[in-house]
């Protein structure tokens, strides 16, 4: 588990994302808000403590994809820290034929990861052909692999749930399978829907 300051520069308030599988955090660099924020990535290993987040008044989980079962597992050895939590197209069945990835479709993934195939995931994330990406294809398999094995995490009390109404990673209805009953946000857009934003308070007050 890897932990990066993208922006450290005593805010009185922080956002810890929990981010998503191969995209990094790319797809969010444009946001703009007053607050520091700390990225979390590569879940091969989810064992490590956050940074001491006590001085922020507010402290907020943004956790996607595979982020939301990666911060699942990590809270049952951690003390939850935060304010508020935000799930946004993930569960914490992250392969699971109803409400999360098919496994048949997971296995394949794993079993045909190239350079090629990782750029055919990246399109149907953003829901466009994106640029090449240079990835380390065996730390992404092992990735994978970790989350297959790991499995089902225990549930969230997440304050939001944002669904994309085109995802084609994790299917919108087993989105919404998953969190029956929750209060769930349908925004349009495919599985990475942060273009839609321009600002981070846009996603922490989105109806």
């Amino acid at each position: 588990m890897q932990c990066d300051w993208i922006k450290c520069k005593k805010s009185k308030d922080v956002i810890v994302v929990f981010g998503g599988w191969a995209v990094g955090f790319a797809p969010l660099a444009h946001l703009e808000g007053f607050f520091d924020i700390l990225f979390v990535s590569d879940f091969r290993e989810i064992n490590a403590d956050l940074p001491n987040l006590a001085e922020y008044e507010t402290k907020t989980l943004i956790a996607l994809s595979f982020g939301v079962a990666a911060y699942a597992h990590w809270q049952t050895a951690h003390e939850d820290p935060f304010t508020r939590k935000i799930a946004i197209n993930g569960t914490v069945t992250p392969v699971d034929r109803q409400t999360g990835i098919a496994p048949v479709i997971m296995q394949k993934t794993i079993d045909n990861l190239d350079i090629d195939s990782l750029q055919v995931f990246l399109m149907r994330c953003f829901g466009e052909k994106q640029p090449k990406l240079e990835a380390d294809i065996d730390a992404l398999k092992t990735e994978l692999i970790t989350v297959q094995q790991r499995g089902e995490a225990p549930q969230v009390a997440f304050d939001k749930v944002i669904i994309s109404d085109k995802d084609r990673i994790f299917s919108s209805a087993n989105l919404n399978r998953a969190y029956e009953g929750q209060r769930v946000t349908v925004v349009q857009g495919p599985h990475i829907p942060f273009s839609a934003w321009s600002r981070w308070e846009e996603i922490l007050h989105v109806a």
